[in-house]
């Protein structure tokens, strides 16, 4: 009977590289469509678009609703009301995607296989961010198509052909800030509801700290100090639509900009195998 050396042999097979990253981000997204509250709430988020295609029919057939009339106000303010439902994606899914790894011990597991520290950030990022431009970036541009078909024309197409760009620009860097922002404090505790409450915290601190000034100096020049008005003062200045807020917007966005790379930073220090020494 011939006995078979079991030695090590080093691997001539192919390597995958770079690709590492879409197994964890098909993995994610299956997982979520697959579980009952995610699909409510997908359903949910989709609620505006019919409400506005509803608008929009009546508006190109009945003369007497042409008050509501599409502008490129309307598509800035379903990203507005779009926001709550980005909220709820962030602090449910984006606080425990490194949370929880880091709370099982996963980290070491993910990083001893053939997956850099950057594939694993980006499949995480992935996920989290495929989730939220399906909540704004697709509604928003479906309902430039029903507008058309509505309208039977491409009149007002046409006319607002720099909303395609907006819409996805400012769907990417939405998606983008709240993402990295939300998995850098997901990197920083293995409690996935601290990570959730943190976020919350934040962001109506921000909020009400700006409030607070708003009514101090009468005006609305000291509106940055709030994460959201950064935003929301970027989106206007995309979109072409009157700033909200009496602040520079190159200062909004080297705000978000900031808040996008100090999030890569501290990703960067956290997210570490652990070296095993024997």
């Amino acid at each position: 009977m011939p006995i078979h050396d079991q030695g090590y042999r080093h691997y001539e097979g192919a390597k995958a590289r770079g690709g590492a990253w879409l197994v964890m981000f098909r993995t994610g997204v299956l997982g979520m469509f697959s579980n009952r509250r995610w699909i409510v709430l997908m359903i949910a988020s989709w609620i505006q678009f019919i409400v506005r295609a509803v608008q929009f029919y009546f508006a190109a057939n009945f003369s007497q609703a042409a008050i509501a009339a599409p502008t490129a106000q309307t598509f800035r303010d379903f990203f507005d009301y779009q926001s709550i439902f980005v909220f709820l994606v962030t602090v449910t899914l984006g606080a425990v995607s490194i949370a929880e790894d880091r709370r099982a011990n996963a980290l070491q597991i993910y990083l001893s296989k053939p997956l850099t520290r950057l594939e694993y950030i980006a499949g995480k990022l992935s996920v989290l961010m495929a989730v939220i431009l399906f909540i704004t970036w697709a509604p928003a541009i479906l309902l430039l198509i029903v507008e058309i078909a509505f309208a039977g024309n491409f009149t007002f197409f046409v006319h607002n052909l720099y909303l395609v760009p907006a819409i996805t620009v400012f769907a990417l860097i939405e998606a983008l800030m709240v993402s990295m922002c939300i998995l850098a404090l997901s990197s920083l505790s293995t409690n996935s509801r601290f990570v959730g409450i943190l976020f919350t915290a934040l962001i109506f601190f921000s909020d009400a700290v700006a409030g607070v000034l708003r009514g101090v100096t009468g005006g609305t020049s000291l509106s940055w100090v709030a994460f959201s008005n950064n935003l929301a003062q970027v989106g206007d200045v995309i979109f072409r639509v009157q700033p909200r807020y009496d602040m520079p917007w190159a200062v909004s966005l080297a705000i978000v900009l900031g808040l996008i790379g100090a999030s890569a930073l501290v990703l960067e220090r956290r997210i570490r195998g652990v070296e095993i020494v024997a």
